[in-house]
């Protein structure tokens, strides 16, 4: 395990071999019309109408400073969603890019497969096991959210066929929960509009229904009772499919992509109860939540669970260069280290540079005391601001949330947790008027998404509430409920 003048050194370090000279970006010289015309002439978007975008054009986004982005016709917006998720340290940290320049000119590339390493993924793995929770110790690369998922699928079989149950294939997860986009990480996710378009879904993959209680839970059901009812679903699977059968159970603690869905306090500890009962690998699903997100180091200590396994991926490296990993609990890493070769990898698992700019990254976020603003300054005011704000709204039904992330749920009748027929399309019109107003919030239906820079300052946290204040108002004339 590295010590802390370790990472420090790696994180800072300079080679001598080479000078560093001052580069500038070079100028963007296309018209927004230009760049619109390229871009609808030869790239299809994740997640899009390309027909209707095509037709209306993308908004250009060329530059990004601290919680801010600009765009081609020079626009200043406040990014209320750390691009997807995932810049936690800010946009433009120097240290990042230096890190990255340093490792691309020493080694810009090395397998980890022929019984080789490298510094970068050295360090990084014993920096990991310093800030993740003491069982884990051994870390396992990849490029993605997604592909951590599809990797925590072979570890597990890996497991329990390494015990002598091989047997054991069939994981659990919810409906209306995000575990990627192939089809392995579709098929965990609980989406139908995903499961649509995949004809050939992974096998051995069950769901349960979301611990949604606003748009779930019966009208005479307290949130604990509904959060024990929807843990209980867990059980039942594991028994219908027969407990021999089952390897694991994933979930993100909050739902993230789902919406910010955070689950009765019963929820969790009866999660945990039923996957140890049964000996069900539990997994947390980190991608969202880890890195500092609700002002823990993971969203699984914030909601007091243990899993077996971790999968981690954006906050990592704060989205300035993709990475992704898993981390193993001992037990589990054990298992695989003494029962010969794990057949899985990717050309890129472990990338050096990739590695090299997670050090930095996670070193800013641990010396700068990122991760305890949020849990005692930034995060409190967020969130009792957005609860103050909102209070009494004519079409917020709850907000929910923790550190600096949370959900606004919108509602025809919030007190009767009645929800608008048409919700889908009035979060949409509700994230439109966000956007002209230069605010970032991203839509799930009928839930409003925050999730800013863990480095937002108090000020530009009154920014994006002023501007949410104002795009839920215009919501509501528009929907005629003000």
């Amino acid at each position: 395990m590295s010590s802390t003048t370790e990472a420090n050194l790696y994180a800072t370090q300079t080679p001598t071999i080479h000078d560093e000279p001052e580069v500038e970006a070079s100028p963007h010289t296309r018209s927004t019309a230009e760049y619109r015309t390229l871009d609808a002439a030869h790239h299809i978007h994740p997640f899009s109408d390309m027909g209707t975008l095509n037709r209306t054009g993308s908004r250009v986004i060329v530059k990004a400073e601290g919680v801010y982005l600009w765009d081609s016709d020079g626009n200043r917006i406040i990014d209320g969603m750390a691009g997807l998720w995932c810049v936690n340290i800010g946009y433009g940290r120097k240290e990042l890019a230096d890190a990255a320049y340093r490792q691309i000119r020493e080694l810009s590339f090395y397998n980890t497969f022929f019984k080789t390493t490298h510094p970068p993924v050295i360090e990084l793995s014993a920096l990991l096991a310093e800030l993740t929770p003491a069982p884990f110790n051994h870390f396992f690369y990849c490029n993605s959210g997604s592909e951590a998922n599809d990797t925590m699928l072979r570890i597990a079989h890996r497991y329990w066929a390494a015990l002598g149950k091989p047997g054991k294939k069939y994981v659990i997860s919810r409906t209306n929960g995000y575990h990627g986009s192939t089809i392995a990480g579709a098929t965990l996710g609980g989406m139908d509009y995903m499961h649509e378009q995949m004809p050939s879904p992974m096998p051995h993959i069950a769901h349960i229904d979301q611990p949604y209680f606003f748009g779930e839970a019966a009208a005479d059901i307290t949130p604990d009772a509904f959060g024990l009812d929807r843990a209980r679903q867990l059980e039942a699977k594991i028994l219908e499919i027969g407990a021999q059968n089952v390897a694991a159970f994933i979930g993100e603690p909050f739902q993230g992509a789902g919406g910010v869905i955070f689950p009765p306090s019963s929820y969790w500890p009866e999660i945990q109860r039923i996957c140890r009962k049964y000996d069900v690998l539990l997994v947390a699903d980190e991608v969202i939540g880890g890195f500092g997100r609700t002002g823990e180091w993971f969203a699984h200590q914030h909601f007091g669970f243990e899993p077996d396994l971790i999968t981690l991926a954006k906050g990592m490296t704060s989205g300035y260069v993709p990475m992704g990993a898993v981390g193993l609990h001992d037990r589990i890493a054990r298992a695989l280290i003494e029962n010969g070769e794990f057949n899985h990898g990717m050309t890129y698992s472990g990338h050096p540079v990739a590695a090299a700019v997670a050090i930095a990254n996670l070193t800013l976020l641990r010396d700068e005391g990122i991760v305890e603003r949020v849990r005692h300054e930034t995060g409190p005011y967020f969130q009792a601001l957005l609860r103050e704000t909102f209070a009494g709204h004519p079409i917020v039904g709850e907000v929910v949330g923790t550190g600096l992330v949370a959900g606004v749920q919108l509602a025809r009748e919030p007190a009767a947790r009645r929800r608008f027929e048409n919700g889908a399309e009035v979060g949409t019109v509700c994230r439109d008027f966000c956007f002209n107003d230069n605010l970032i919030m991203r839509a799930t239906g009928d839930r409003m998404l925050l999730s800013p820079p863990l480095v937002i300052a108090k000020s530009e946290i009154d920014e994006i509430v002023e501007k949410a204040k104002r795009a839920i108002d215009a919501t509501a004339r528009q929907a005629g409920c003000h």
